[in-house]
């Protein structure tokens, strides 16, 4: 299956097309995974802010994001009741975890690394919801894919912004660069269960 989509910036690699496959052979799991997704993309900006108190700045941009993401939770969390689909608890596939593991302990590289990562999370979302939004053949999936695919760019373009005003923009790129080869290394095997990130 071609998998025509403009690639994402961020991206070392793009999706393959045996993600798209079990994507579209499993609409409603993984309207169960991106639902757990978009409340984990709100917890991790407000860990964010309660890592660095003190970082007014990093507060404002990330507040409303958060809020941004909770309302993503809550719109597909009524696309799923409308389905008669509770939300129920998914096993999470080792991309979080294994990115996490990337991020420094020490600072400022810690602030750095989650910065990125957290950009390249969405970035994977933005590419992965674009595809969903040109191939599914659900219109109400294509179009809540399709309604989100803004919000995403703006969020990975967001972490971009609080990076480049920290550290000298060849820093930001060349462990962006590292970063982004080992994201494309996670999801170069197919995960068994149809995951947003696997």
């Amino acid at each position: 299956m071609a998998t025509p989509v403009a690639r994402v910036r961020w991206l070392a690699a793009p999706s393959g097309p045996q993600w798209l496959e079990q994507a579209l052979a499993h609409p409603l799991e993984l309207l169960i995974d991106h639902a757990h997704c978009e409340r984990k993309a709100a917890g991790a900006a407000l860990q964010l802010m309660f890592r660095y108190p003190s970082d007014e700045a990093l507060a404002e941009a990330l507040s409303p994001l958060a809020r941004e993401e909770l309302e993503h939770f809550e719109r597909v969390l009524a696309l799923l009741g409308r389905r008669g689909q509770a939300l129920c608890p998914l096993a999470a596939p080792p991309y979080g975890a294994a990115l996490a593991k990337l991020v420094r302990r020490q600072e400022p590289g810690r602030m750095l690394d989650s910065f990125l990562v957290a950009g390249l999370i969405e970035a994977r979302s933005h590419e992965r919801m674009a595809l969903l939004a040109a191939h599914s053949p659900d219109p109400e999936l294509q179009e809540l894919y399709g309604d989100l695919l803004a919000s995403e760019a703006r969020h990975f373009g967001l972490y971009w912004v609080l990076c480049e005003r920290r550290w000298p923009r060849p820093v930001v790129s060349e462990r962006l660069e590292q970063l982004a080869a080992e994201e494309a290394q996670l999801l170069a095997r197919l995960h068994p269960q149809p995951r947003m990130h696997s």
